[in-house]
């Protein structure tokens, strides 16, 4: 039967009148490999199998049974609606940043919205984070490589575009959770958040984020536009952060305001920026090889790993 769609957002999703979804792209879907180019070997894991979370575990090929590997907890962009963990783009991305970072990568398969709300792209990477946790209180956590190879002194957490937004709402809310306990939310602290092209929406009314949290205060809810509350910035639960945007993007200001939001609040640690002259939102993972890409990746992996050189940027 033929229905009329009620709300469209484009390039992401329309609803029809019998509540169905219809994405305007499906992504696809690849299996867990061994890269023949970098040698980093991943592997599926399921996490909380009632509401549909999991991950992919990449391991780079320096992995030896004597060196403990940084982590990496990766979430995925796609304005809270789209992509997947195991998309190929995803997917490539992530071995990228194994291989080039030397750490260990947990890309989190998120419940997706509008079938799911926000909340719950939250609820779920926080539960994530927790099951990745459970292996440095315990020593003997559920999976082999994180037991055998994870250096909990050590722990990053990432995102691009919605992911970058629900990695920082996580950092926040750890470190809100905590500030009574004598242990940390997660058995480790972060050693660093990293935001890449963060949707923290514009000072227009964002209709898609009105229609996926449907408790939403507007552009100025502080988990769209965490710069209206200086207090709760300076209660973020990591002492590094890396800002990363794009010239062209249109969530460019908001990545900006955040970063001067971050200098002007109480909070104690190091923030750094970094700006792609001419480029739009999340290219890199559309055209990887460019050399604006590769400079932004080895950005990242400088942040990492700040020994080898990472300077901040004013």
């Amino acid at each position: 039967m033929d229905t009329q769609p009620t709300h469209e957002f484009p390039p992401f999703f329309r609803v029809h009148t019998t509540g169905r979804i219809q994405r305007y792209f499906e992504h696809d879907f690849v299996p867990p490999s061994t890269d023949p180019h970098t040698g980093v070997v991943s592997r599926d894991v399921v996490i909380s199998p009632e509401n549909n979370v999991s991950a992919r575990i990449f391991l780079p090929k320096a992995a030896t049974a004597d060196t403990k590997l940084p982590l990496l907890i990766y979430i995925h962009g796609g304005a809270f609606s789209i992509e997947s963990a195991f998309s190929s783009m995803y997917h490539s991305y992530a071995v990228s940043l194994a291989s080039e970072s030397g750490c260990i990568v947990v890309s989190i398969e998120f419940r997706l919205a509008p079938e799911h709300p926000v909340p719950a792209c939250y609820e779920d990477c926080y539960a994530a984070t927790k099951w990745v946790g459970s292996h440095a209180r315990v020593g003997q956590g559920p999976d082999p490589w994180l037991n055998e190879y994870a250096d909990f002194q050590r722990v990053y957490v990432a995102g691009d575009s919605a992911g970058a937004n629900i990695a920082h709402n996580m950092v926040v809310r750890a470190k809100n959770n905590t500030e009574s306990m004598a242990d940390d939310e997660f058995g480790f602290k972060f050693a660093g958040l990293i935001m890449v092209h963060p949707f923290f929406g514009t000072d227009e009314p964002d209709e898609l984020w009105e229609y996926i949290c449907p408790d939403s205060a507007g552009v100025n809810d502080v988990r769209l536009n965490p710069a209206v509350d200086l207090d709760l910035l300076s209660k973020l639960g990591s002492e590094r952060v890396l800002v990363c945007v794009a010239e062209k993007d249109l969530l460019r200001n908001r990545g900006w305001n955040y970063y001067q939001g971050m200098k002007r609040s109480d909070w104690k640690g190091t923030i750094e920026f970094f700006e792609t002259p001419g480029e739009n939102h999340v290219f890199y993972l559309f055209n990887p090889a460019s050399d604006k890409a590769i400079s932004l990746l080895k950005r990242i992996v400088g942040f990492m790993n700040p020994g080898a050189g990472s300077q901040v940027q004013e």
